[in-house]
């Protein structure tokens, strides 16, 4: 068996590969989607205050730290037989689908361990809700890190199908979101699975589970198809021997190695993860309120009320739901002509700075929306939705987010993967490295955006507006400091393998 490399032996695996690695992405996705549009809702009516759910999705970002560049490392280095990422990408699947069944059930189990079902806070629903979403956030890291690196090792050393590639796994990320916003979005799916309705669980937990259950049967389906059709090329018995010598007398620990792509990283890459940085610090406040805005300042509900505030709340975030299925349809658009449209601006770099000021102007529309909202509130019965024009307005806005989000999805990890190469890094650790640009401004935002916004009376909006300014310094940085790709070139002899053992 051969060595998979960017030699000049190496070609790049049929589309057809990539295409079903890239499907992975709608599994991983759906459920992504859920977390999203339906999971800060759901952890408020386990009794969470809505200043202390953010911290609950700090689990995403830590564990992005530490497990993205340790995976990528050890898929860098695997010998096994099965290939050096299939394992990896397996056994995230595998642990995804289990965590998914844990926060599902996490009302019931709490239920049977003494929760009471009067009381607005369930301590043990709680805690099982948090070690399940912990799981998956490890999962999905396990899973997402080395199935990106599969498919810049399938595209050898072609900047092109690099690019391609990251635009078909953006575009999968779309269908998936499109799945999951649906089914967020359905009342009763909950009565496809009856079982789901419990004594613990009401009608919004069960949809919840139902739809769990469906992200868990399509992300095993599309995972087991991808892994099993495409044979990835692994270690020849020399080679394995080598390596596995090595890392009994490697020179540098895990640990040693990671510090040590820092050190040797190339201004093009350290320019690529500062772009990347305030990028996120824009994206992450919209994605993680993104429904509950809507329910909050656009509906003027209530998660913690009873009654009408309440109900109304829970139309807003179904009315979420709606727009981010808007959003993904936008996405899955836009992945499939960023190619185009980079061409069409001058370059991805300036496709990238026009995407993060696009970013910039619609996370400040939020404003004006939750604005026209309360004025139109006034003099009107409580528990009233708004006109009609302003839910247009706020889905709108949804929407048009898809175009940068698609730039976000793409562009970052494709020229990561052609910088990597100048240096012979392995893909799995590159990948992790700029993992750490995504997740540090993630904990960031997450330990002090509900801080933040209590000092202004509780809303959303405030780490909406930090978040407009990031995305406008994220684009300025990449007009002004991110240098352009190196042209297309085909395989060369002198190209460095994909594949680097850490030395």
């Amino acid at each position: 068996m051969e060595v998979e490399s960017a030699s000049s032996d190496s070609k790049a695996s049929p589309v057809r590969n990539i295409f079903l690695v890239s499907s992975i992405a709608a599994g991983v996705q759906f459920g992504w989607a859920l977390q999203l549009s339906l999971l800060t809702p759901y952890v408020q009516l386990l009794g969470i205050p809505h200043k202390w759910a953010a911290f609950i999705w700090l689990c995403g970002p830590i564990s992005g730290l530490l497990v993205q560049p340790i995976v990528g490392y050890f898929s860098d280095r695997s010998t096994s037989r099965f290939g050096r990422r299939r394992p990896f990408i397996a056994a995230g699947a595998a642990l995804v689908a289990a965590a998914v069944f844990l926060i599902g059930y996490a009302a019931d189990f709490g239920h049977l361990s003494g929760d009471s079902l009067n009381e607005p806070l369930k301590p043990r629903a709680i805690a099982v809700f948090v070690v399940g979403f912990w799981i998956l956030d490890v999962a999905n890291n396990m899973l997402q890190g080395p199935c990106r690196a599969l498919l810049a090792d399938l595209s050898a050393n072609d900047q092109k199908r690099m690019r391609i590639s990251n635009n078909l796994f953006s575009f999968f990320m779309a269908v998936g979101n499109v799945f999951g916003y649906t089914a967020g979005s359905l009342k009763k799916l909950h009565t496809i699975l009856p079982f789901t309705h419990t004594k613990a669980c009401d009608v919004y937990c069960a949809n919840l589970k139902t739809c769990f259950f469906i992200s868990i049967a399509l992300l095993l389906t599309l995972t087991t198809l991808a892994l099993t059709l495409v044979k990835e090329k692994t270690f020849s018995e020399p080679e394995r021997d080598s390596a596995e010598e090595e890392d009994k007398h490697g020179k540098v620990p895990c640990f040693g190695e990671i510090v040590g792509a820092f050190k040797e990283l190339k201004r093009p890459m350290w320019i690529l993860l500062l772009v990347t940085c305030f990028n996120w610090i824009a994206w992450f406040p919209f994605v993680l309120f993104d429904t509950d805005w809507m329910g909050r300042e656009v509906f003027g509900g209530d998660a913690s009320a009873k009654g009408k505030l309440e109900d109304l709340y829970n139309v807003g975030v179904r009315t979420g739901a709606l727009g981010l299925m808007l959003n993904s349809v936008v996405l899955g658009l836009t992945s499939l002509g960023v190619e185009h449209l980079a061409r069409g601006v001058g370059g991805v770099k300036r496709l990238w700075g026009i995407a993060n000021f696009l970013l910039a102007a619609c996370l400040a529309m939020t404003v004006l929306v939750t604005k026209l909202a309360k004025e139109a509130r006034n003099g009107h019965p409580v528990a009233t939705p708004p006109p009609g024009g302003i839910k247009a307005g706020a889905l709108a806005l949804f929407a048009v987010l898809g175009v940068p989000q698609s730039v976000t999805f793409s562009i970052p990890f494709a020229l990561a993967s052609i910088f990597s190469n100048t240096s012979g890094a392995g893909q799995g650790l590159s990948l992790g490295v700029l993992n750490l640009a995504i997740v540090i401004p993630q904990m960031l935002v997450s330990v002090t955006s509900g801080p933040w916004d209590s000092l202004f009376g509780g809303g959303n909006l405030p780490a909406f507006v930090v978040g407009a300014v990031a995305a406008a310094i994220s684009g300025i940085l990449a007009l002004t400091m991110l240098p352009s790709p190196p042209p297309d070139v085909p395989n060369s002899k002198n190209a460095r393998p994909i594949i680097a053992a850490c030395h």
